[in-house]
């Protein structure tokens, strides 16, 4: 079971152009696309959560089984739904702005302990910025590494949510120690303004970053460096991009029964190169439509055991 932890909300996609463009709702939130993403792929995962008792946060829930992920680790509130605003650009990439006072996924609590059978957890994005609920994720992060559970972090930074750079920054270094694997954007990195050797130093087994449509690298403990290019594909969005990279490493990773720090180092280049390749092409379909629709099994060629 692999498990991910963070925020689900709505995504306003505009329809169109101008400030005053049509918003349709899509359901997101990096988290929230992660495990969905896992679901369409086949792995069994559980999201664990706080969401709205309103219609959003039903339709959230929908999502979520419809996808095949196990909702029992899902807490509810009276609170609204998070919301998002998307902004497009012409190469399809995408800001946001966001409402997230008063809401449902703020108030989550670390639960007792984790679902049965748990062999990976994935944290990221807003969660673990806007308090309570980033405390909260913190301490479920730091508990499941000391029980030797895999943990993956792709900070998948909002800076407009963040009043505090410096002490994020500070926050995010003291999550190292904690973090098996770490996923992160180029212009992430750039933001951080570290590199991913000291970032190695200081706990994670490999380093994941993600170059748009130039493609992946890999860095490992031992010093290695593996690379794969992007997918080519007509881009309609990058919506969910990210999110899809992490699913589909987690998901590769456990087919080769390689959910361990030390396994990473063990992968190897021929290894490391079957996996951004399989993520590459996840993400390449999800680009290819509107809004957060990571691919089926059925549509990618599934990562061979």
């Amino acid at each position: 079971m692999i498990v991910v932890a963070g925020e689900a909300l709505i995504d306003l996609v505009p329809q169109g152009t101008g400030a005053l463009a049509p918003l349709r709702p899509a359901l997101g939130g990096g988290p929230y696309n992660t495990a969905v993403a896992l679901g369409r792929l086949g792995s069994p995962t559980a999201f664990c959560s706080r969401t709205s008792l309103d219609a959003f946060g039903e339709a959230l829930l929908d999502g979520l089984r419809e996808a095949g992920v196990d909702v029992s680790a899902v807490q509810r509130g009276p609170e609204p739904t998070t919301l998002a605003v998307a902004i497009v650009d012409d190469k399809g990439s995408a800001a946001y702005s966001f409402y997230v006072d008063g809401t449902a996924d703020r108030l989550f609590s670390a639960p007792a302990e984790l679902p049965e059978r748990t062999r990976a957890v994935s944290f990221g994005t807003c969660s673990l910025v806007l308090e309570p609920g980033a405390s909260a994720y913190e301490q479920l992060m730091r508990r499941a590494a000391a029980q030797g559970v895999f943990t993956a972090l792709d900070p998948n930074i909002r800076a407009g949510l963040i009043p505090d750079a410096d002490g994020y920054r500070a926050r995010f270094e003291s999550w190292l120690p904690s973090v098996s694997l770490l996923k992160l954007s180029e212009e992430d990195a750039a933001w951080l303004g570290g590199t991913p050797r000291e970032w190695l130093a200081a706990g994670p087994a490999a380093v994941v970053v993600t170059r748009g449509g130039d493609g992946l690298t890999a860095y490992t403990r031992d010093g290695a460096v593996h690379s794969v290019p992007g997918e080519a594909v007509e881009v309609v969005d990058t919506i969910g991009a990210g999110d899809t990279v992490n699913a589909a490493l987690l998901h590769g990773l456990a087919a080769q029964d390689a959910l361990a720090a030390d396994a990473l180092v063990g992968l190897g280049a021929e290894g490391w190169t079957r996996l951004l390749g399989f993520a590459a092409r996840a993400a390449a379909i999800t680009c290819s439509r509107a809004g957060a629709e990571p691919p089926y099994a059925s549509e990618v060629v599934d990562f061979p055991g």
